[in-house]
């Protein structure tokens, strides 16, 4: 059984009692209750509360490893998820002339749009030989000359759509192509 001493912490086993032990007199003991009652109860009525034990009982856990053990484990999935590479590249083609030629010294403006329409035109076939489902044009902001003349470029395929690209990604100047693929 319990041991009392004057000044244990105890709690009632049938209510819903906490005091401190006053006094002892045999097998009933005198408590004063945590609202300042005094109280007196036998020996077997009583249990010692004590703190440290209490404290490490709830305590030796930080919250993040019980709701680890709470957590449901992660179901494996045993069917493998593929995803083909042609659907992660996206061929990124520059069309800022000082990418294309080693010097635009001598050029007019209309030779460069004729260098800037033939790759990029030349791109696009290759793109939808090689089956490739995504294609980003960088223009540039500009006049926006270069963007009309792909959008009418573009326009002339039936198995292609485009939009804006992604700001984050490419800032203003930039057209995303998408290649509808016929599957075979």
């Amino acid at each position: 059984m319990n041991n009392f001493e004057i000044g244990d912490k105890v709690s009632v086993i049938d209510d819903a009692i906490d005091g401190v032990v006053l006094k002892i007199n045999n097998n009933e003991i005198t408590i004063t209750t945590n609202d300042d009652f005094v109280l007196t109860y036998k020996k077997e009525e009583l249990v010692k509360i004590n703190k440290e034990s209490l404290t490490n009982l709830f305590s030796s856990k930080n919250v993040s490893q019980v709701l680890s053990e709470k957590a449901e484990p992660i179901k494996r999935s045993f069917t493998k998820e593929k995803k083909s590479k042609k659907e992660d590249f996206v061929l990124e083609v520059d069309l800022h002339i000082e990418k294309l030629v080693p010097s635009k010294k001598g050029l007019s403006n209309h030779e460069i749009l004729n260098i800037q329409m033939d790759t990029a035109k030349g791109q696009l076939e290759f793109a939808i030989r090689n089956r490739m489902q995504k294609l980003v044009f960088i223009h540039g902001v500009g006049e926006g000359v270069l963007k009309s003349e792909l959008e009418f470029l573009l326009g002339r395929y039936e198995q292609v759509s485009f939009q804006e690209a992604s700001f984050q990604k490419y800032g203003f100047g930039a057209t995303e192509i998408y290649i509808k693929q016929n599957i075979r």
